[in-house]
């Protein structure tokens, strides 16, 4: 009865091997295939033009918050005990809105990143999965990704990039 149970053990092994050697891995440079689009370039551009004036909006109200600070300082010696304690409260006020303002310009980034990247990755998935398909691959694997151990398989990398016109 052990003499069995270890050669069903041994046949299943040579079956699991033989399973995993008829699997088809190849590896992809999903980040360079990405930066390589046109469409990834202008999306880019478009979130960094959107940032940018983001940044400037919020650098003009820092200015004049800034100057209204320096305007306050220096007038507080002249100024009542009430009149200092309602332009420190708006003051503060200020920063709260300025923080709320930066939050905001965050979320509404990634808001617009996600929208502009959604089609993308749409269209980088459909060639990826046709590129699978023509070429037999049952894995592919991102070439960059830190889990990946081992790394010997075909590169799928230059048939996706023509199937894109890249």
């Amino acid at each position: 009865m052990k003499k069995l149970s270890v050669l069903f053990a041994a046949a299943m092994m040579v079956v699991s091997v033989g399973m995993a050697k008829a699997q088809k891995i190849a590896t992809l440079d999903v980040a360079g295939i990405l930066n390589a689009m046109p469409e990834k370039k202008k999306a880019d551009a478009e979130i960094t033009t959107f940032v940018n004036a983001k940044q400037a909006e919020m650098k003009k109200k820092a200015e004049a918050a800034q100057a209204k600070y320096a305007l306050y300082t220096k007038e507080a010696p002249t100024k009542t005990e009430a009149e200092n304690k309602a332009r420190g409260e708006e003051m503060q006020k200020l920063q709260e809105e300025m923080a709320q303002m930066e939050e905001k310009m965050r979320k509404d980034a990634t808001a617009k990143q996600d929208l502009l990247f959604e089609p993308i990755e749409k269209k980088l998935m459909e060639i990826v999965t046709k590129v699978a398909k023509a070429n037999g691959y049952d894995y592919i694997m991102d070439a960059n990704s830190t889990g990946l151990v081992y790394k010997a398989g075909p590169d799928a990398t230059p048939a996706v990039k023509k199937e894109l016109g890249l």
